[in-house]
């Protein structure tokens, strides 16, 4: 396969520095705009500088190149733009995969912006083996990068929805019964028969004024 590189890469010296993650330096992270179309390129061994294949099929082991103009400036280089090189594979491909599904992209876009953590370490594959890097990942397409660099600000994090509270139940204490008007007490006449006064006065006063007994 052949590599991948444009004329002014190759005329102007060549490639753009690729981003680092040194070991055990957990919370590395590297954000930036893509700044150019997405490489697909076949791997090289970094001892050897040969092309890598899969040993079951032999088939090439590819990677993608993105690059991403970030605001840092190394003094030991000349001229840093602050453009470096995200090599993606392995691992790194699913985490990013992920984060392209999650901000319902189809792909990775010139404007769009990448943000790369290096959270931790594996487990190694085998004996003698380096515990393989563990990332995450998040996209933002053009128009979600586009639409917060013109608003100054990065996109506000979502909030979780607030239960509605219940209604709080307040005892009302019931007014009190209206009482009735206190009806005085019948008073027999002067020398009244004791059980005569006794059943007139279990009487109402109408049931007595109709009898001629005043109520």
């Amino acid at each position: 396969m052949s590599i991948d590189i444009s004329a002014n890469d190759f005329l102007m010296g060549g490639g753009v520095k690729a981003v680092t993650f040194p070991d055990r330096a957990y919370g590395t992270t590297w954000t930036g705009t893509i700044c150019k179309q997405p490489e697909v390129q076949q791997q090289t061994d970094l001892k050897s500088g040969d092309l890598k294949f899969w040993p079951s099929d032999g088939k090439p082991m590819l990677q993608l190149i993105v690059t991403i103009q970030t605001d840092v400036r190394d003094p030991q280089i000349a001229d840093d733009d602050g453009k470096r090189a995200v090599y993606i594979k392995a691992k790194l491909q699913a985490v990013v995969r992920d984060a392209v599904r999650l901000a319902g992209a189809k792909g990775l876009a010139v404007g769009g912006i990448l943000t790369v953590t290096y959270t931790g370490d594996g487990t190694p594959s085998g004996p003698g083996m380096s515990p393989p890097k563990l990332y995450t990942a998040t996209y933002q397409p053009p128009s979600a990068a586009a639409a917060n660099a013109f608003l100054g600000a990065s996109p506000a994090p979502a909030v979780p929805a607030q239960p509605t509270p219940a209604p709080v139940q307040q005892y009302v204490q019931p007014a009190p019964a209206a009482q009735a008007p206190a009806v005085p007490a019948w008073t027999a006449p002067p020398g009244m028969d004791p059980a005569q006064a006794a059943a007139l006065a279990a009487l109402t006063p109408d049931q007595r004024t109709a009898l001629g007994f005043p109520s």
